[in-house]
């Protein structure tokens, strides 16, 4: 199995802008289960500690191979969401793990 992780800074400074970025970045990408057969899991959430250190938002996604992730790069809706997802953040930071 490859576990995705991906965590983004976002572009908002103020904390009120913050959260609703983070909500939609949630929002986005969570739809995605259900649309792109080859997540396994997905789980996305918005930091809720120590935000003067730590990246705003996470998602972690099981895929049973690194074909199956591919697959969700290229999707469709995923390629939308990640439109958003850009829009709203300055830096990306990821790492995929075989489990």
């Amino acid at each position: 199995m490859i576990r995705h992780v991906v965590a983004w800074k976002l572009a908002a400074t103020d904390p009120a802008q913050k959260e609703v970025d983070a909500a939609r970045i949630v929002s986005e990408l969570s739809a995605l289960v259900g649309v792109v057969d080859s997540i396994r899991s997905l789980q996305v959430g918005a930091n809720m500690a120590y935000a003067d250190r730590n990246w705003d938002v996470v998602l972690v996604g099981d895929f049973d191979d690194l074909a199956g992730l591919d697959a969700y790069q290229v999707h469709p809706s995923h390629v939308a969401a990640a439109g958003v997802v850009r829009t709203l953040v300055t830096d990306r930071a990821s790492v995929d793990i075989e489990v």
